[in-house]
This record gives structure tokens, C-alpha cells and sequence, in this order.
């Protein structure tokens, strides 16, 4: 436990001396000392330099050694596959973004884990091989216990039995599926708006719709983990055909939904989400009312989730509810206020943009590595 405790304060605060890690932990300093041989003895940390400037003897430094693991997190959408490798430090070595198999559209299963294994690949020899944990964020829920994805009809296939635990022998290292949402949430706790805020939502808006919910300082996951897939939630009027397998909600306030509007108002031509939003910037009166539909639909959602989590704070992601900030945020927020008489939240465009999925994966994936890698080496020293 002190071990523990001294390496933690290092990771934390390095370079650090012997005299800030007594203070930080409440730890003796001759405890400190023991903890600290025995951490360098298991090639934990490192001495790397001394302190100058001060009176007196220079007090030396410590850091810990980040290269003892490795994780590799992955944002895996219909389109495109987001991956980076970090450092134990939480330093990221290599970022890369390819698009998956079959530009436009889903990849088959079989064809999507082989450029997986692809890219985990090319990333690990950043590594020298020595991945401690990967972590991958994809849409729905994972179905552990029969190996597949539920609720993901944007990745087709991956509902079959046993398709993650194919995935999971291509890997090089032990991996962790989350859905991609609740990684955004920590994604954006971590690194973004919900930094220091107890209880906040993110809501991603793009081929699909879910949301990634936080109550004090941790994620809700549900008792099923499908707590936040709001594509469900019973809002619009939509096709039934379509509902059974997006979701009422997703149907009519994700991009397709977006497309839908537009043509049912009489946008010709070829129609897509990004065209509608430029031309409702560009004062296009059709694309408003397009515009102004999605904002409707999204403004009752989130009062849905007001009335239910009342949190301190909303954040909008994925490519409406982020790129589509400018002529999106401020109807919602109008909407809004008029639908909560107990008042809005804060509702604001996350930053951290299509970074937020790795981000939240890193981050998930960096406390599994540093349990594993101080258990072994602390068991084998």
C-alpha cells in the first residue's frame, strides 16, 4: 500500500523530491525511502536529477519510468477507426486516423477485425511490442458474457455470438470493449468541460445518437450497461421500420433524421447533413427550418435527461452536435429553457472533438495498465 501510494504521488506530481512525497502522502520519510528502493528495484521509477537553486544539499528527484507499459485506445466507428498509443505517463507516442474497410459504409466483421489487428499492430511496434492493455470504444453494449455487440446497428454483423471474442484473439495484448459514448464521458472528464463537474451528461449527435452519463465523478453504466441510449427514447414521429432498429429518437435526430427533414420540406438534389448545416449558415431558409426541426428534437431529449439526472452540466458531441454547434447551440438552448421550470443546465460544444472516444479510452485504458504492470513488477522484484 505505501508502494502504491508513493508511486501514484510520483506519477502525479513528478519530478518529485523525497521531503514533497513525505508531505503528499503523510507517509514517514524513512518509509518513504523503503518504498522508494523497493519501487526502483522493481524498475518502477527513476532518480532523474536533483533539485537547484535552493540553500543546502540539492534534494533529489524522482519520476516514474513510462515505458513499462503501453495501451493502445480505439474509437471504432462505421466510418472511420480512431487509434492512438500512450505511454504510462498518459503521453501519447502515436495517433492515427483510417478510415475502415468499404469507404461510405460499414465493413463486414471479418474484414473490419483484420484492419483492427492492422493497426494495433503498426502501433505496437512504437512500443516494441510491449502493449500492457488496448482499449476499444464502439457503439451499443457488450455482451460479454455471448461475445457480441448489442444495440449497434451501425456495425453490422457484430451482434453474432462470439465476434468480440474473435476480435479479442487478433489483439496482441488484453483488451477492454466499452461503448463509445460512456468513453467520450470520461474522455471529456478527463480532458475536457466535465473536468471537476460531479454529475454531467455528454451527448453525442452524429450517424447515431447516445449519450454517456457521469454522477458523482463516475460513470453510470446501468444495470446492463445500456444506461444512455437515449436513440430509444419515444420522441418524433418516425417510419416503425425504422425504430426497431435505431431507435425512434435516432430516427429522426441523427443525420439521417437531419437528411429526412430537409427532404420532407423540399431540399432537392443530393441531401446530406453537412450540406443542410452549410446552407443554414449561409441564411438558406429551408435548411433553417431543417435546422431548427433537429434542435426541436434534441432540446426535448435533453429535457428528458434534465428531468431524470439533473445535472450540473451537457455536453454535445460527435458531428451534428459538434460541428454543428454554430447554428445548432443556441436553439437548443432557447428550446430548452422554455421546457425546464426548474432551469437549464449548462449546455456547451465539448472541445475536445473527434478526440474525445481515444481520449476516454486511454484514460480507461491507462488504470488497467498501471494496476497490472505494478502488480508484476512489484510481485516479480
Amino acid at each position: 500500500m505505501n508502494e502504491r501510494a508513493v508511486y501514484e504521488r510520483i506519477r502525479l506530481l513528478g519530478p518529485v523530491s523525497r521531503p514533497q512525497l513525505a508531505a503528499a502522502t503523510g507517509l514517514s520519510k524513512p518509509t518513504i525511502s523503503l518504498a522508494l528502493a523497493d519501487l526502483e528495484r522493481a524498475g518502477l521509477v527513476k532518480a532523474i536529477g536533483r533539485r537547484t537553486g535552493g540553500a543546502g544539499r540539492s534534494a533529489r528527484l524522482y519520476g516514474i519510468r513510462p515505458e513499462t507499459g503501453w495501451v493502445i485506445g480505439l474509437d471504432v466507428g462505421r466510418e472511420w477507426i480512431r487509434a492512438a498509443l500512450a505511454d504510462l505517463s498518459g503521453e501519447i507516442a502515436v495517433r492515427e486516423d483510417v478510415r475502415s474497410v468499404g469507404a461510405g459504409g460499414a465493413a463486414e466483421p471479418a474484414a473490419l477485425i483484420d484492419r483492427l489487428g492492422r493497426i494495433v499492430d503498426d502501433l505496437a511496434k512504437a512500443a516494441d511490442g510491449a502493449v500492457t492493455h488496448i482499449v476499444l470504444g464502439t457503439p451499443g453494449v457488450h455482451d460479454v458474457e455471448n461475445g457480441r455487440l448489442r444495440l449497434a446497428p451501425n456495425l453490422p454483423g457484430w451482434d453474432e455470438p462470439g465476434i468480440t471474442r474473435r476480435l479479442a484473439r487478433r489483439l496482441p495484448a488484453p483488451c477492454t470493449i466499452e461503448n463509445d459514448i460512456d468513453l467520450a464521458a470520461l474522455g471529456e472528464q478527463g480532458y475536457g468541460l466535465g473536468e471537476g463537474v460531479p454529475h454531467f451528461a455528454f451527448v453525442s449527435i452524429g450517424t447515431g445518437i447516445g449519450m454517456g452519463i457521469v454522477l458523482n465523478g463516475e460513470l453510470h453504466r446501468g444495470a446492463r450497461g445500456a444506461a444512455g441510449e437515449i436513440a430509444w427514447l419515444p420522441f418524433g414521429e418516425a417510419d416503425p421500420r425504422e425504430t426497431r432498429s435505431h431507435g425512434m429518437l435516432e430516427s429522426v435526430a441523427s443525420g439521417p433524421g437531419v437528411v429526412a427533414a430537409a427532404k420532407r420540406l423540399g431540399m432537392t438534389g443530393p441531401v446530406t447533413a453537412k450540406r443542410v448545416f452549410d446552407e443554414a449558415r449561409a441564411g438558406d431558409p429551408l435548411a433553417a427550418r431543417a435546422v431548427a426541426h433537429e434542435a426541436g428534437h434534441v432540446a426535448r431529449a435533453l429535457a428528458s435527461v434534465v428531468a431524470l439526472l439533473d445535472p450540473d452540466l451537457i455536453v454535445l458531441g460527435g458531428g451534428i452536435g459538434g460541428h454543428g454547434a454554430d447554428v445548432l447551440l443556441g436553439a437548443v438552448r432557447d428550446r430548452l429553457e422554455t421546457m425546464t421550470p426548474l432551469g437549464a443546465p449548462r449546455v456547451e460544444v465539448s472541445a475536445l472533438g473527434d478526440d474525445a472516444v481515444v481520449l476516454g479510452a486511454l484514460a480507461t485504458g491507462l488504470e488497467t495498465a498501471r494496476d497490472l504492470v505494478f502488480t508484476r513488477a512489484v510481485t516479480e522484484a
